[in-house]
């Protein structure tokens, strides 16, 4: 079974996306900050992330580049989720080794539809 790991500081966010990539099938874990979701990749590199840009601790840029550089770190798809919706820091996050960009707010109709288009259903 895919795993996705979801890292926001947001409780709510997590848990509404929890449920909607449930029911795509997903084993699910949770971190809240980069540096957490760093760690528990190392510990298990998932299938895919869903990552929010700005969090305490470690951001979300920091942890994608983090990412990459790890073991293994290449193959999970990396969907960034974010206010952040600037040409700008779509082109950033797509060139530090996100693979998807979706917009919050966000509901399951657009997080199905980015997860097939990076390959995860």
């Amino acid at each position: 079974m895919k795993t996705c790991l979801i890292v926001d500081d947001s409780r709510v966010v997590r848990k509404v996306a929890s449920r909607i990539v449930r029911d795509l099938g997903f084993v699910v874990t949770e971190a809240a900050d980069g540096s957490e979701a760093l760690q528990m990749c190392r510990e298990s590199m998932p299938d895919a992330v869903i990552l929010d840009w700005n969090m305490p601790v470690m951001n979300g840029l920091d942890f994608v580049k983090a990412l990459r550089r790890e073991e293994g770190g290449k193959t999970p798809r990396v969907v960034f989720c974010t206010v952040e919706t600037g040409a700008e820091h779509i082109q950033e996050a797509l060139r530090s080794g996100a693979d998807e960009f979706i917009m919050k707010p966000f509901d399951a109709e657009i997080l199905e539809s980015k997860f097939a288009e990076a390959g995860l259903i």
